[in-house]
């Protein structure tokens, strides 16, 4: 990572000196998960803040604290000017002590809690997905009861044959868990990689969509896998994949999910998250 500083800062630079350039209304609201700047944040998170500011973001969506209290962690984003809107939280630790991960949360200040992966083993299955819907029904009303919204963060392996037929796993969560407490991110390069279509599943669970993740899918590559799982180089910088973003975009603006947020997993997120905001930037979708 040493070695990737003088580009970090060559390209600190150059976003600064665009800092003033107008915006529309839809890229002013674009977030980014901090987990894209994984190696940065473990090294100095500090400059990994640094960098999201100066890039342009107006909010972070975070995946842990980087060893410092709840405290110090909001004060350290609010202080750069950035907002802190939704966070992710493992799975095993609401099992663990779903009252705690109540606590820090109230104290980030956060208006929503995410679980971005659910999946046991090998392949995630009916038992697991009940499994879930029981927990999430559970914790979204003890959130809900705190002003916090509760949501799952969708990962692909959803897509599996469900509990009735014609229903995918995900229809079968949405069925079962209750729209008043439990919330659905939608990662649209998961749900591509799986074969189903982002747009008509904004259509269908139209009330249902808390937040996205916006990370495009490679030209060419394999699709139709709930896995779960795919090679990084299939994760390309926004607008050079397959996908439509403008009319992803605009359909989920139509439904009022006005939460969308940059991921980064691909080989070379330094370059190509600056890319990424620079193109949805020029989306002509208000």
């Amino acid at each position: 990572m040493k070695s990737g500083l003088p580009l970090l800062l060559s390209l600190f630079a150059s976003t600064l000196l665009h800092s003033g350039e107008a915006h529309t209304h839809f890229s002013d609201n674009i977030g980014i998960q901090l987990w894209s700047l994984r190696d940065l944040t473990k090294e100095n998170p500090e400059l990994a803040l640094d960098l999201v500011k100066a890039w342009g973001f107006d909010h972070v969506e975070v995946a842990g604290l980087y060893n410092w209290s709840p405290e110090r962690f909001k004060q350290e984003v609010e202080s750069r000017g950035l907002k802190m809107r939704l966070a992710h939280i493992g799975y095993g630790d609401l099992k663990d002590d779903p009252e705690a991960v109540l606590k820090t949360m109230k104290i980030l200040g956060v208006e929503a809690v995410i679980i971005p992966w659910i999946q046991q083993g090998a392949t995630f299955d009916i038992e697991q997905m009940n499994t879930a819907v029981d927990h999430f029904n559970r914790w979204g009303k003890m959130f809900a009861d705190a002003g916090i919204k509760f949501g799952y963060h969708l990962h692909g392996y959803e897509f599996a044959p469900g509990e009735r037929e014609g229903e995918t796993l995900l229809d079968s969560m949405m069925r079962k868990t209750n729209p008043d407490y439990v919330w659905f991110e939608m990662d649209v390069f998961w749900v591509v990689h799986a074969g189903a279509d982002p747009i008509e599943l904004l259509h269908r669970y139209n009330d249902r969509w808390i937040a996205t993740h916006i990370k495009d899918i490679r030209k060419g590559a394999e699709t139709g896998l709930t896995t779960g799982g795919a090679p990084a180089t299939d994760k390309v910088a926004v607008g050079t994949g397959q996908i439509d973003w403008e009319a992803f975009i605009r359909t989920a603006l139509q439904y009022g999910v006005d939460i969308h947020i940059i991921e980064d997993e691909g080989v070379q997120p330094y370059i190509d998250i600056p890319l990424s905001l620079e193109y949805l930037k020029g989306l002509e979708v208000d």
